[in-house]
């Protein structure tokens, strides 16, 4: 039998087992991949929440501005909020809701409800997430209507 038949370039190759040069350049790429994923992951909480935060301060607003009287007005802002953001799946523990009266509750008072979330560097699905937070606030501003029943005084917008 002639060898130089068999000397052609797959014999010669068949001991590299098809590697070939830029192999190791696959764990860069993943680490790439995944970190971009973390970023866009992190980018889409951020927008989520920012999404939460302001129908969460347009609620509470409303309620409040929808309330009989001072007190059950800033219990009604306070719950609509927070249910919102459950709604939302966000935890209570991270939000903080400010309400702003001008001058008191009373008709044509303008009440400011500011909502501000805290949201991890990286949040991890059944994990609370870690790293330094970012704050999402929103504000929302309503006008206590001037022609409602059941409050005391006379509109004067």
């Amino acid at each position: 039998m002639n060898t130089n038949a068999n000397a052609g370039p797959m014999f010669r190759l068949r001991g590299d087992a098809g590697v070939i040069g830029g192999f190791e350049v696959l764990p860069f790429g993943f680490l790439l991949f995944v970190g971009v994923t973390l970023l866009f992951v992190n980018a889409w909480g951020v927008i989520d929440t920012k999404l939460a935060v302001s129908t969460a301060a347009q609620h509470a607003a409303r309620s409040y501005s929808e309330s009989d009287n001072e007190s059950s007005a800033r219990a009604a802002a306070t719950d609509s909020a927070n249910a919102t953001l459950r709604a939302y799946g966000r935890s209570n523990t991270r939000a903080s809701i400010r309400l702003t009266v001008s001058p008191r509750f009373a008709r044509c008072a303008r009440v400011t409800v500011t909502v501000s979330y805290q949201v991890p560097a990286i949040a991890i699905p059944f994990l609370n997430g870690f790293g330094n937070a970012q704050t999402v606030e929103s504000s929302f501003t309503e006008v206590v209507d001037p022609f409602r029943n059941r409050l005391v005084g006379a509109a004067q917008c």
